[in-house]
């Protein structure tokens, strides 16, 4: 028999774009992770004053997010066009290893900030900072390794909630997505992508919180449905602007692959 020549995974356009894909939406899934533990006003960001609304009888409510909003409109970008190409299976695939990475890198962290500090972490030699510059750093952000802990540490119930709401918004995108494909065929990519997303998202937003922060009695009932009405609004205003940008990386995946590839590898996804 005549032995046939292999491929390369980097010669196989298919298998190429699916790790490269996969690496970005990877990537920005855990760094929306860990950088969620910061709170930023968008009201500020943009030079205004917060807004001070009422909700629900919750008083003082503002545009206030965690910094993973950064990141979250690419994992959404990520999540539609791996599902158009590589279908259900190629998103639960990849959202099932990223929870386990999450999780592995909390536990990570976790044994990082265990650890006892040297005595002399962090001098100027290893910060790059004069030794009056690091009494004045000292000064300003306390003990290092307090800090250290507090950045990177989160407490169990907002891991719990944060992978929760992660996995089940993952797994209602897909299975709207495809709903949506079933009924409009390959017309309509905005529909399905940004249609699955402020579903999923509406799943998302209020998930985290009840898990989070209502399981352990850190905040009400109604202080969930607030918070969660004001961030949902946020990921919808988001992910109607991020539109276009499906269509830009569409456009871009199709002239790479080529028509014929690219049209055998959506009619494999809608079918798996």
């Amino acid at each position: 028999m005549e032995n046939k020549p292999s491929i390369s995974i980097f010669e196989h356009k298919p298998t190429l774009l699916f790790i490269i894909l996969g690496g970005f939406f990877i990537a920005n899934t855990i760094f929306a992770e860990f950088l969620g533990v910061k709170i930023f006003s968008v009201e500020r960001t943009f030079g205004l004053n917060p807004i001070d609304i009422t909700l629900f009888g919750k008083q003082h409510i503002s545009l206030n997010m965690t910094a993973g909003v950064l990141n979250w409109p690419i994992v959404f970008i990520m999540t539609d066009i791996i599902n158009e190409y590589y279908g259900k299976k190629g998103v639960q695939f990849l959202s099932v290893l990223t929870a386990g990475l999450i999780a592995y890198g909390f536990l990570m962290f976790g044994a990082g900030i265990a650890l006892p500090p040297a005595d002399f972490w962090p001098t100027s030699h290893l910060s790059g900072l004069t030794a009056e510059q690091t009494e004045v750093m000292k000064t300003e952000v306390g003990n290092f390794n307090s800090a250290f802990g507090l950045v990177f540490g989160q407490s169990m119930w907002i891991i719990v909630g944060s992978l929760t709401a992660f996995l089940l918004s993952q797994l209602v995108d897909v299975a709207t997505f495809h709903q949506i494909k079933k009924v409009t065929g390959e017309n309509r990519l905005w529909l399905r992508s940004t249609g699955s997303t402020l579903i999923s998202q509406f799943v998302d937003s209020f998930v985290v919180l009840f898990v989070a922060f209502y399981i352990p009695g850190k905040m009400d009932f109604m202080m969930i449905i607030a918070l969660g009405l004001v961030a949902y609004t946020y990921k919808l205003v988001v992910a109607i602007l991020m539109t276009p940008v499906i269509y830009l990386v569409h456009n871009g995946i199709e002239k790479s692959l080529g028509i014929e590839t690219a049209t055998a590898l959506k009619h494999n996804a809608a079918n798996k």
